[in-house]
């Protein structure tokens, strides 16, 4: 997590300090500048000031020696960290204490939670202040927040220090001893982390379920009712076939396909049509009709985890992009702060609720008391507040319109409402069930309507920015479902069948994580912290054990085998009561109610004096040696029909492939970076290893070296090859685009082998002509002349007078100065610049653009798996980013780079 600090310090032209104010970020301390005027200055130090050693170089040279100092932490005393500064804060730490010097008071304005809580004390440890030392807290960074803090100081919370020290400590430990075992037994540079790990396998165990997964078929009929005297309709479905009720999805084991239960009436596609032969004669008629009211209630105000959750659902932010946007809220003043599990209000914040309740919508709006939301969530710090707007009254949202960037007005928009709703009266709805029986077959609608909108005035679950959504709503009980108009009917009316529509069903695998589902999950279940979730998906992706298939996370076949490993051999440090039983201690050691080292004791070491459970250490000792790396490493996905072999999908150090047979004498294909575990069913392993086969046997010999032409299946998709694997002459040429295996004879290889061709002479100049495939497609090059081909012209069939021709018409301009190139693909209109969304194949892999910025495609996404849903999102992300800045290259890769990268690896 991102933590910045700053100094403020008085401009008048005494040389002495007043005072110095230390808070987290420019921003922030640009904004308190504004409230305590000309008496400060604001110095910001960006970031932790101190951490445990990254790597070896950074470990002191007292510790150098000790058995444990690769860890950063003293395990054989009192778990005593080694703390560092790091490289690139140097400076500025003596520019801080160079400020001090000069001041008469300290105060330390970090945020109120651990972290902040952390950064205060070490920078009163390195400091080293003679002057006063002062804590100051708030929730928001308003002037009267900021003076009532000033009046009212507190010390260092030590409970909530030593709570994060220990969080630190851990995750170390965790990191530092579970790692290597990945390393050695699934990949090198591979990381575990205390909740890291547990979202890999909630991932991997959802994707093992849809591996399991046998879909069944059923059918209904979509039967339309009409009043014979207004011609009004409704539609309704089939529910009952002759007392037996029609099966749901819900009905059907998930592993068989099977029905759970006998009674129902499973309807195939003639049985079906037979039904409606009948039913097309007889007089539907309505049999009952219920109408209920009910209400919904309003959601509480967000929480980090809810607001990373709506933000992506409604607006389509991934959750690193809410919690950037949120943060520059919250340090310019306009949000209350953004990391906290409660959905407490302070009673100011009610009342200026309440009061924009009464003036913007109405009193009929408002209820008769205020309402109190207790937060539900496990481990809930409740001492926060809720995400709400800054300061009473509140900001209204079409005052800071054309204020804010459109990321930052959109998402204060979003938790305005939510905060306002959350002090809104109930809406009033009214169910309509009308049952239609015809021939004793049972049809049923269900029609809702709003009687009263109540909150959803000011909060529409359903509607609010639906259109830009990027992922399904996720249902709660207080969505509201989309209005269904019924006429006006009565018990016992005849009605007119106007048409019924046999409908065939699939039952459907559950759904993948996204990344708003993933969070939601991990707090429901009570692992990490608000302020960790973007951070923990961020890692997952970055380290390739996940991968966004459009929204959907899906695993690697490298997080499947790490998964395996750890539920085989350490399944406690992947469980999910144990990790949610982590965070429980944790928060008793913020709350004083257990002892940081005894923790850190029975976490390490083990609690043999009560129930003898090992510990970290005691777990993973001896794990190199009782893990077999290939079993743990391959998954079977079974025995094809009429063979003794089975197949396995094996995770190698070039990436996963499938496998039959002994490894002396194996049958071997790689697996389609593209394809997703669930996809990689027994036919089509059999189907890979018969493409890798036919690899293996020549199409025919070269006539000019009689070198064996092959056509190979790789990681990036066909190729052919001429000679053996092991020639030093060997050469390989990718496929055309367009072409596919099953196209390409011994001709066409040679044809693609023969690229780049030389097609003759330029007379003009004398230069030569040839003809290239390159990686953005085929051209040609006479000199430094260069053209591309036209995509009706092959390069395998270009003649030199098309060639000349072609090199004869004008440049084509390069792209940013006129130039029109042709997109692979149109995706739709840009909200933000009204432009076409186009993708296009860029240098560096695909990319989209909306006119005005560029962003690359998520690896493994296709070109067909590319939609508008996906791309804005990246566009907005790339926007706010702002454009790329040029890295300087190292002069020289330092001394034991290697070692230090896999240290950072083995860290969460």
């Amino acid at each position: 997590m991102k933590i910045l600090a700053g100094l403020l310090e008085p401009t008048s032209g005494s040389v002495e300090l007043d005072g110095v104010d230390i808070v987290e970020s420019p921003a922030k301390a640009r904004t308190i500048g504004k409230f305590l005027g000309n008496d400060f200055v604001i110095e910001a130090s960006i970031g932790h000031v101190r951490d445990l050693p990254q790597g070896a170089k950074q470990i002191p040279a007292q510790y150098k020696g000790e058995k444990w100092a690769n860890l950063g932490v003293n395990v054989e005393d009192a778990f005593q960290p080694i703390y560092v500064i790091p490289p690139d804060k140097s400076e500025h730490v003596r520019k801080l204490k160079s400020l001090v010097k000069t001041a008469d008071e300290l105060y330390l304005a970090t945020d109120e939670d651990r972290e902040g809580e952390a950064i205060s004390w070490h920078l009163q440890e390195i400091l080293q202040p003679k002057i006063p030392v002062k804590r100051l807290v708030f929730h928001e960074i308003t002037e009267e927040a900021i003076h009532a803090a000033l009046e009212h100081p507190r010390d260092i919370d030590e409970n909530l220090v030593k709570a994060q020290e220990a969080r630190r400590i851990i995750d170390r430990l965790y990191g530092y001893e579970v790692s290597p075992l990945l390393w050695k037994k699934v990949r090198p540079r591979l990381s575990a982390g205390r909740v890291q790990s547990v979202a890999v396998r909630m991932i991997v165990d959802r994707e093992n379920e849809r591996m399991r997964f046998r879909s069944a078929v059923y059918w209904d009929i979509r039967g339309s009712f009409v009043k014979p005297e207004s011609g009004e309709y409704f539609y309704a479905p089939l529910v009952e076939v002759d007392g037996k009720p029609i099966p749901s999805g819900k009905d059907f084991d998930p592993n068989t396909g099977k029905l759970k239960s006998p009674g129902f009436a499973l309807l195939d596609e003639e049985q079906v049509n037979e039904l409606v032969g009948r039913l097309l004669w007889a007089k539907p008629y309505v049999k009952s009709l219920e109408e209920k009211p009910y209400t919904t209630r309003p959601l509480p105000p967000f929480t980090t985890s809810t607001l990373q959750q709506d933000a992506h659902r409604k607006l389509g932010f991934t959750a690193r992009r809410t919690m950037q946007v949120a943060q520059s809220l919250y340090e310019n003043g306009h949000i209350t702060y953004m990391r906290t599990d409660s959905t407490n209000l302070a009673s100011v914040a009610v009342e200026a609720a309440r009061d924009l309740v009464r003036s913007e919508y109405g009193p009929e709006y408002l209820p008769d008391t205020p309402r109190i939301y207790t937060t539900k969530v496990k481990n809930a710090q409740e001492a926060h507040e809720a995400i709400r707007p800054a300061g009473h009254p509140f900001e209204l949202p079409s005052k800071m319109q054309g204020v804010l960037p459109p990321d930052e007005f959109r998402l204060f928009d979003l938790i305005w409402k939510r905060t306002i709703s959350s002090q809104m009266v109930d809406a009033r709805m009214k169910r309509t069930t009308v049952v239609v029986d015809l021939d004793g077959c049972i049809f049923e609608n269900v029609g809702r309507t709003r009687e009263f909108a109540g909150y959803l005035k000011a909060y529409d679950e359903v509607t609010d920015d639906d259109s830009n959504a990027t992922v399904a709503p996720i249902p709660t009980s207080e969505s509201l479902i989309v209005e269904t108009e019924l006429p006006i009917l009565s018990v016992g009316e005849q009605l007119r069948c106007g048409a019924l529509e046999p409908k065939s069903h699939t039952t459907q695998p559950p759904s993948r994580f996204n990344e708003a589902t993933l969070t939601k999950s991990l707090e429901e279940l009570g692992i990490g912290r608000p302020s960790t979730y973007a951070s923990i998906i961020e890692t997952i992706l970055a380290r390739d054990y996940v991968y966004k298939k459009g929204n959907a996370l899906v695993p690697t076949w490298t997080a499947m085998a790490v998964a395996k490993l750890l539920t085989s051999h350490l399944p406690t440090l992947v469980d999910y009561g144990f990790t949610a039983q982590m965070e429980e201690d944790l928060d008793a050691v913020s709350r004083g109610e257990r002892g940081q080292l005894d923790y850190l004791r029975d976490f390490y070491h083990g609690d043999d004096k009560s129930n003898g459970d090992a510990g970290l250490k005691q777990k993973v000792t001896g794990k190199a040696d009782e893990i077999d790396a290939r079993e743990a490493c391959r998954t079977q996905l079974g025995t094809p029909e009429g063979s003794d072999q089975p197949i396995f999908v094996r995770v190698g150090r070039y990436g996963p492939f499938v496998q039959q047979g002994s490894d002396e004498t194996p049958k071997r294909a790689s697996i389609p970076d593209t394809m997703a575990p669930d996809e990689l069913t027994l036919d089509t392993a059999v189907g890979l290893l018969a493409q890798a086969s036919v690899a293996e046997e020549p199409l025919g010999y070269s006539p000019e070296t009689s070198q064996p032409v092959y056509l190979k299946v790789g990681r990036f998709g066909p190729y052919v090859q001429l000679g053996e694997p092991d020639d030093e002459d060997k050469k390989n040429a990718s496929l055309l685009k367009g072409m596919k295996p099953e196209d390409i004879t011994l001709e066409v290889a040679l044809k693609l082998l023969s690229l780049p061709r030389v097609l003759g002479v330029r007379e003009a100049d004398g230069q030569k002509i040839t003809v290239y495939n390159g990686r953005f497609g085929p051209y040609v090059k006479a000199g430094d002349d260069t053209r591309s081909l036209p995509s009706t012209m092959s390069p395998l069939e270009i003649t030199l007078e098309q060639a000349l021709e072609l090199l004869a018409q004008p440049k084509a301009q390069k792209r940013g100065f006129g130039a029109v190139r042709e997109p692979l693909k149109v995706l739709g209109e840009s909200p933000v610049t009204k432009q076409p969304v186009k993708l296009f194949e860029g240098r560096y892999g695909p990319y989209v653009t909306d006119g005005t910025t560029n962003a690359s495609l998520p690896k493994y996404t296709t070109v067909e798996d590319a939609t508008l849903e996906m791309a804005l999102p990246l566009l907005a992300a790339r926007a706010a980013a702002g454009p790329p800045v040029k890295k300087k290259r190292p002069a020289k890769k330092a001394a034991g780079g290697a070692k230090k990268s896999k240290k950072k690896a083995a860290e969460e």
